[in-house]
């Protein structure tokens, strides 16, 4: 920043450094004190500016990543966003092969950041060649000079959280945290975050959400595969249907699977109760730490930091639309009145 002008040189110096905000009213009635780390503070709006900055800039120090070259790479939204956004300040092309569960939201959104979007069928095995995974591979082998992040297999998506957020979870609760809370998909938030806070005492909690239809549970419990655990649902960014690399499972204590339809709803609770206009994972993450609570899990000295990944803007399409939410089937006769009601005054 300069000294003169109070004036960020590109968006990219505002990575970083995202706000706790105590949680009021969502957690009531459960013991323990809740906080959330509200990562749309960033300036792409979710948690993964951290991982897109830093690899790329790693890529730029090893040489692996010269001027004029492509990016690629495989993503539920987030990511690719962050990518893009790092590449126009950068000069890079940008080309992401997308899930078809990505909202409509986020896909316009890739496509008015400059990036060339290949939309994949959601579900698919990981191996079958229309998988996003399989997609971003081909790519890669046919584009001279493109480099491939391959964030679930990546290493540095553990080493830009335990740089990064780590420190700053750390700092920002005076090392009294207790518990910590993120959705896993890749696994680098968690598993980064988790390393640096380790280091610093064994003895914090570190819980892991996990989706329906997600095989990252059962991983962690069995260290087995079950190519059963694997269903459609609907939440983007969390859960797999692979295993990641990018996931260090023994640094995670438990993990707590979560439904489409309670995280949705949770997910409009927070809008409604706490001012949060979030995400669906981040829905997600506060359904998983209730049902956690409900199980005992905290106690009136607890302090529980809760990752909560991105913003709500990319989820109009999706839990905040009440006809996606009808089409569902998740407006029932606990959840109607949920339903927005609005008149037209003529």
């Amino acid at each position: 920043m300069r000294e003169d002008i109070q004036a960020y040189n590109n968006v990219l110096e505002l990575i970083g450094n995202t706000p706790l905000v105590k949680l009021n009213k969502i957690m009531k009635g459960f013991s323990g004190n809740f906080y959330g780390k509200i990562e749309s503070f960033n300036p792409g709006h979710s948690t993964k500016d951290r991982i897109a900055l830093y690899i790329l800039e790693e890529a730029e120090k090893k040489g692996i990543l010269k001027p004029g070259d492509t990016i690629i790479e495989t993503t539920s939204g987030n990511t690719g966003f962050s990518l893009a956004m790092v590449s126009v300040i950068k000069g890079y092309e940008c080309i992401l092969a997308v899930s078809s569960k990505s909202s409509e939201d986020k896909i316009a959104m890739l496509k008015n950041m400059g990036a060339k979007v290949y939309v994949c069928p959601a579900n698919v095995s990981a191996d079958d060649p229309r998988s996003y995974y399989q997609v971003a591979k081909r790519l890669h082998e046919e584009i001279k000079g493109s480099v491939y992040i391959n964030q679930y297999f990546n290493e540095l998506n553990i080493e830009a959280h335990y740089k990064s957020t780590g420190p700053e979870v750390w700092e920002q609760t005076n090392g009294k945290i207790t518990h910590f809370v993120a959705c896993c998909g890749t696994g680098g938030t968690i598993s980064g975050t988790a390393k640096y806070l380790k280091e610093k005492n064994t003895n914090i909690k570190i819980l892991g959400i996990d989706a329906y239809g997600s095989v990252l549970k059962k991983y962690h419990e069995t260290k087995e595969f079950d190519q059963k655990e694997i269903y459609p649902y609907r939440i983007e960014g969390l859960g797999k249907n692979l295993i990641p690399t990018a996931t260090d499972f023994d640094l995670i204590d438990k993990f707590e699977k979560v439904s489409d339809e309670d995280s949705a709803h949770t997910a409009r609770e927070l809008a409604k109760t706490e001012g949060m206009f979030l995400g669906y994972t981040s829905g997600a993450a506060i359904q998983g730490v209730k049902q956690l609570a409900d199980q005992g899990e905290f106690d009136e000295n607890s302090n529980v930091i809760i990752i909560l990944p991105d913003h709500g803007s990319r989820y109009m399409s999706k839990m905040f639309s009440d006809e996606w939410m009808m089409e569902q089937g998740f407006f029932d006769s606990v959840h109607e009145e949920d339903a927005t009601k609005v008149q037209f005054i003529k």
